[in-house]
């Protein structure tokens, strides 16, 4: 199985359309957020992960994401099972919540069984 993209959102959707064929919908894709308010700041983003399962697989597996501090603290970290039928693909959802001490990055590391890890960073960055 193997991740096809991983995103912070602010809203996903599906939709069917003609064929039959499913289109999923990503609303406000970000990297980055204003804080509120002077850190620490507390959040809980949603990080979608797209998969996708070949034919030949079992369609079986894990999906971990680990949350790490741009020094490599860890400061949280998900498990959850993955079901996707053989040849087609999946989505997941992940609300980690996350403390910033202070301005700067988060990054979380996704990864499917033991493959490799993908990593997507959030940024907290000083308010308008």
């Amino acid at each position: 199985m193997d991740i096809l993209a991983a995103l912070f959102v602010e809203e996903i959707g599906t939709r069917q359309v003609a064929g039959p064929s499913t289109r999923i919908d990503l609303t406000g894709v970000h990297f980055s957020f204003a804080a509120p308010n002077p850190p620490p700041v507390t959040i809980g983003p949603h990080l979608v992960v797209l998969v996708r399962c070949p034919k030949n697989e079992s369609g079986q597996t894990v999906l971990e994401v680990v949350f790490r501090k741009e020094d490599g603290e860890q400061v949280a970290r998900n498990v959850q099972p993955v079901n996707v039928e053989p040849g087609k693909f999946g989505r997941l959802l992940v609300r980690g919540e996350l403390t910033f001490e202070d301005y700067g990055t988060i990054e979380a590391h996704c990864r499917l069984g033991d493959g490799p890890w993908l990593v997507v960073p959030l940024a907290l960055l000083p308010g308008g």
